[in-house]
């Protein structure tokens, strides 16, 4: 069962509070696995969307496959999340009535297998960034003052 990162959203985590997370697979193209399985994926500004009791990702960018001619994909076409019902259900519910947000934390392949790590995530407000880049800040000096005493 080993997971190889693809694509990581860093700025997911800093401009949203992570409230739960959820493991969904892409419904893909041909050539777009071809393209995640050699890394050519970007995460950011992408978001989950419902539609019709469907979940769907948008604006996730897939670059087109070099070695294919004709019959390449559009990098920013929406694509359809694989979801039980209960969980596309539960986000649904959870973006309509509580305004809360779907974002991909990362994007890996998992038995050679595209999947998507879903935060349902609730955006930060400025002073909350501000607390974020503090409390970064701390941790960073406490672990160099531990690395400094050890040696």
């Amino acid at each position: 069962m080993k997971n190889h990162n693809v694509s990581i959203n860093r700025k997911a985590r800093y401009n949203y509070e992570i409230i739960d997370t959820y493991e969904a697979g892409l419904v893909l193209m041909g050539t777009e696995i071809k393209s995640i399985r050699s890394g050519n994926a970007n995460l950011a500004d992408s978001y989950a969307h419902p539609d019709n009791g469907e979940l769907w990702l948008r604006n996730l960018h897939i670059s087109r496959y070099a070695a294919a001619a004709s019959s390449n994909h559009n990098p920013t076409r929406s694509r359809k999340l694989l979801l039980r019902r209960s969980q596309i259900i539960e986000l649904t519910h959870n973006i309509g009535a509580r305004g809360l947000t779907v974002v991909p934390l990362k994007l890996y392949l998992k038995n050679g297998l595209a999947k998507v790590e879903l935060g349902l995530a609730r955006g930060k407000k400025r002073y909350d960034k501000r607390q974020t880049i503090i409390e970064r800040d701390r941790k960073r000096e406490a672990d160099r003052a531990i690395k400094n005493r050890r040696v």
